[in-house]
């Protein structure tokens, strides 16, 4: 028999994890003791000790200044929307569909309990509702929406099935499960596959694309370079200050599908100058203009400063005005 592994308690995995502001990953589900059986569906007071989060949830807990103000909310007006959970068979334990945060303010003031709504769903169907319930949310991390599509469209798929072999490619049942889970975000569904793209990123490259660091465009062609490559990208990054364009990322995911990417051709794309790396001065024209005659063009401008420059610091351009002082004497 198996021993059994306590709930976790959030404000040990806080203090571990350092100073606040910071990002809880939410950890799985582990395999529960057998216990009696959990009622199957309702409305009802729970405590939160028996409330595990989603097995391999997508959504991260941040405990910043947002879910402080949450937390108070809580503690002023109590938690107006029920947390939504599902009964782990053979146990009187639950899985959190939606409310990991309101969980997480509610334990960080205190209380033992919270209200919840009992919904007895099937594993894709829950995985289903709990992405779709936190599309309310305003800011949603790329890491977020890119493990959050893949596991809506992998549920997707899984309750579709396979389309049978008869069926015409224009029919309900061969319409891509990839586009009518984009539908239900709000986006196409090219948008969709190039977020599920991310997921193949390793950890420190996502953080990057979190940290909106990093296009998704450019996060969608690296994550066609297996995990040695992206690491050598990394170092290369780190090197040389910067983040890959896009162009450079499409060329280093050519090479790779070549075979011919390695280390060192990372390191000699990434130490190219790109456009926005280049140094230049910027004059606003109409601290500039007085000084020129009204018909000249920015064009024209721009020639004028250059030459006057370059007669300024050219010794015989120098001499030759001098000369011509003298000469008008």
């Amino acid at each position: 028999m198996k021993e059994k592994k306590l709930n976790p308690n959030w404000d040990i995995v806080r203090k571990a994890l350092g100073k606040e502001p910071q990002t809880v990953d939410v950890p799985t589900n582990p395999e529960p003791a057998e216990r009696h059986d959990a009622p199957k569906s309702g409305i009802m007071t729970l405590p939160l000790d028996v409330l595990w989060p989603f097995p391999d949830h997508p959504y991260k807990v941040i405990e910043d200044e947002s879910l402080d103000q949450l937390a108070e909310s809580i503690r002023e007006n109590g938690i107006l929307s029920p947390v939504i959970v599902r009964p782990v068979e053979g146990t009187d334990e639950y899985e959190i569909i939606s409310g990991h945060r309101r969980c997480r303010a509610a334990e960080m003031i205190g209380l033992k309990t919270v209200p919840v709504i009992v919904s007895d769903l099937s594993s894709d169907e829950a995985v289903i509702q709990m992405v779709d319930s936190n599309l309310h949310r305003e800011h949603l991390l790329p890491s977020e929406k890119a493990f959050a599509y893949k596991m809506k469209l992998e549920a997707m798929r899984r309750k579709a099935g396979r389309p049978k072999k008869d069926n015409s490619p224009q029919t309900a049942s061969n319409y891509r499960s990839d586009d009518a889970a984009a539908e239900a975000f709000g986006v196409s569904g090219d948008t969709m596959r190039r977020y599920v793209r991310l997921t193949n990123l390793i950890p420190e490259l996502l953080e990057y694309m979190d940290r909106d660091e990093m296009a998704l465009s450019v996060g969608e062609a690296l994550s066609y370079l297996n995990e040695a490559m992206q690491y050598a990208v990394l170092d290369a990054m780190e090197a040389e200050d910067c983040t890959p364009s896009y162009s450079q990322a499409v060329r280093m995911k050519n090479l790779f599908r070549n075979g011919d990417l390695d280390e060192d051709g990372i390191m000699a794309v990434m130490s190219e100058q790109k456009a926005n790396q280049r140094e230049h001065v910027s004059i606003p024209v109409q601290d500039i203009r007085r000084f020129f005659p009204a018909e000249y063009s920015i064009r024209d401008i721009q020639r004028s400063i250059l030459r006057m420059l370059e007669e300024q610091n050219d010794p015989p351009a120098k001499q030759k005005q001098r000369s011509r002082g003298d000469d008008a004497r």
